[in-house]
């Protein structure tokens, strides 16, 4: 696109995208890049990272060259680029031959203002010597966290990119990412040779998403009672740990009269590719899927993130609730777990082939994970700081806060637990071992001979779930450890005897009372319809207008609705009603290209209204 030269990067903010102000270090982080130097910046999902090397790549003479590691995001960014009237291109597996030729021709000829690709195609020695032979703006590393080993997405791949320093030492580099804890930010750091780049630590805080963590493992009717209360026409992900559960659920779901779309590496390609447009481009649509979907999807309407399974660690969980809400209007991170999932979170690192080293750190991040869970207080609190941030107070928008949970002291409970354990061998799971506490009639355990246990049928004080809610949180606190075979079989750890020997004085072992479904709360309703949340009855009937008439422009495009207007837009229109061309460009999203394609058709849908017609 035509750049002039007086052109500056908050003209373009406010032409270009339609915005007014920069967000975080937006401003100092692009003209860091003008100038030339290299930048590592960490800004929550949401938060406006792109703007941060794309208005940079537009000013600098050359093209940007954007390195993403899906093509889904590559896709949908040249998409919305597009449609601003930016020459953007993506240079992938996903085009055929002929295709390719073509945008590396525009890439020679200077006809591209800026191009995504993989890493893979970015070590490739034909695309090097393509490079070799055009101006080059500068380098965006995006998902910056898959080069380290430590983290949750590790690409070998985006090791090998600290050669860009080396082969282009004059084009400036910038490295994005909105998860990295300090070991992660340290590698990236040194893997890119980053060391003399200005660092941009932005708050991970993402306060229009509420936390909340059911740890009574309700399964799919707690899924069910969620979708119906809070989200019941929305759209949103849910995930499930394995095929079968992906699967199963939205089978599920679809007989319960939800449209959803399964989402797992055993799908064919053409049919992965094919829920993936539609879910980006319908409204409503809720993907089930393993965590191989997602990454960089950058539709930022999705309402809610479900999670039927415990997450493998705190920064794959903050990665993936964060994919919703990207819009900034209220949205939910849900979880439900269970014992089962304790265990297996656990038995994922001893049951792998990694050293010794890296499987202390994956530990680590388990129990943090667990704690996460467990968890009494704030887990806003919580999250922020493990990425070292503080809050100074409480959210206000997490399950604990609204419904705090109750502790009890379970010394006892606790000492019937791992006495049971010891009593029957040290040999069985946990379900066993609670049929042996509640005295259940059951053939294995009179053959074991565990009837005749002084532990047999101690433990009538409490229930089943009861129980199994014991037994979880002593495996994540530590007190008892699962086997590395795989089965599940439990066995005391040196924790467990101090609370057991007789000389010890033990301190009381205070765990989470099982939750009881909250009271409905003033005030702390939230509906499932977050983009029109502050909407009267009669914007409300507007917004749905604008958002019809948007479905059918994106439908004729072949482009998502998000692409031409996100909901925020459309809010802000239903409730302004602009009547001109010029009051359109006051309406945060709407730059000049957009105003030029699309102005007239949402100013007559909203005279249409208005009339009455």
């Amino acid at each position: 696109m035509d750049t002039p030269a007086m052109q500056t990067p908050h003209h373009m903010l406010k032409t270009l995208f339609g915005y007014d102000a920069f967000r975080h270090h937006q401003a100092e982080i692009i003209d860091a890049l003008l100038a030339g130097r290299d930048v590592l910046t960490l800004m929550p999902t949401g938060g406006g990272k792109s703007i941060c090397y794309q208005i940079p790549a537009l000013l600098r003479p050359g093209t940007g060259i954007v390195i993403s590691p899906l093509i889904a995001l590559m896709q949908d960014q040249a998409d919305a680029l597009r449609q601003l009237g930016v020459r953007a291109a993506l240079l992938n597996s996903s085009l055929d031959a002929k295709a390719q030729r073509q945008v590396e021709q525009q890439l020679l000829a200077g006809e591209l203002d800026i191009l995504y690709m993989a890493p893979e195609r970015l070590l490739n020695d034909w695309t090097l010597d393509l490079l070799a032979r055009c101006d080059i703006a500068l380098f965006a590393i995006d998902e910056a966290h898959c080069v380290s080993q430590w983290g949750h997405d590790f690409r070998k791949e985006y090791q090998q990119l600290s050669m860009l320093h080396e082969r282009y030492p004059k084009v400036p580099r910038i490295a994005l990412t909105a998860t990295a804890d300090v070991r992660t930010r340290g590698e990236i750091v040194s893997q890119l040779a980053l060391q003399q780049a200005q660092v941009f630590i932005n708050s991970f805080d993402r306060p229009n998403i509420h936390y909340a963590i059911a740890e009574s493992g309700g399964g799919r009717d707690a899924l069910w009672k969620f979708l119906c209360e809070q989200h019941p026409a929305d759209a949103g992900i849910v995930y499930c740990l394995s095929r079968n559960g992906v699967d199963g659920t939205s089978q599920w779901l679809n007989d319960k009269g939800r449209e959803a779309l399964p989402y797992h590496a055993g799908l064919p390609q053409d049919v992965r590719q094919r829920h993936q447009q539609r879910f980006l481009r319908e409204e409503g649509l809720i993907m089930v899927a393993t965590i191989a979907f997602g990454m960089g999807i950058d539709k930022p309407d999705v309402r809610f993130v479900a999670h039927m399974n415990l997450p493998k660690n705190i920064e794959a969980y903050y990665q993936e609730t964060g994919r919703a809400g990207r819009d900034g209007l209220p949205a939910d991170a849900w979880m439900s777990y269970g014992l089962k999932d304790v265990i297996n979170l656990r038995l994922f690192t001893d049951n792998s082939d990694a050293e010794e080293q890296f499987k202390r750190v994956m530990h680590q991040k388990t129990d943090a994970m667990l704690g996460l869970c467990e968890l009494t207080s704030c887990r806003r609190q919580a999250l922020l700081a493990y990425f070292d941030e503080q809050l100074a107070e409480p959210c206000g928008n997490c399950d604990n806060c609204i419904n705090p949970p109750e502790t009890w002291d379970a010394t006892i409970a606790a000492q019937k637990a791992l006495s049971c354990v010891y009593r029957t061998g040290e040999g069985f799971g946990a379900q066993y071992v609670i049929h042996v506490l509640l005295g259940k009639e059951d053939e294995r355990i009179s053959r074991n001979g565990h009837d005749m246990l002084s532990t047999f049928n101690i433990g009538g004080e409490h229930s089943g779930a009861e129980w199994r809610g014991i037994f979880r949180q002593l495996i994540a606190h530590g007190y008892l450890a699962a086997d590395a075979e795989g089965f599940g079989v439990l066995r005391l750890t040196p924790k467990a005897w101090g609370l057991l020997k007789k000389s010890s004085n033990p301190q009381p072992v205070m765990l989470r009372r099982l939750r009881k479904p909250p009271r409905e709360k003033v005030g702390k309703k939230r509906s499932g319809s977050a983009a029109r949340q502050s909407l009267s009855d009669q914007d409300q009937a507007l917004f749905e207008a604008l958002r019809a008439l948007r479905s059918r422009l994106a439908k004729e495009q072949n482009v998502p609705p998000y692409v031409i207007f996100p909901d925020r837009t459309l809010n802000e229109l239903a409730v302004s009603r602009p009547a001109t061309q010029a009051q359109m460009l006051d309406v945060s999203g709407v730059g000049e290209v957009k105003r030029e394609r699309y102005g007239e058709d949402f100013l007559n849908e909203i005279r249409q209204f208005e009339s009455g017609a």
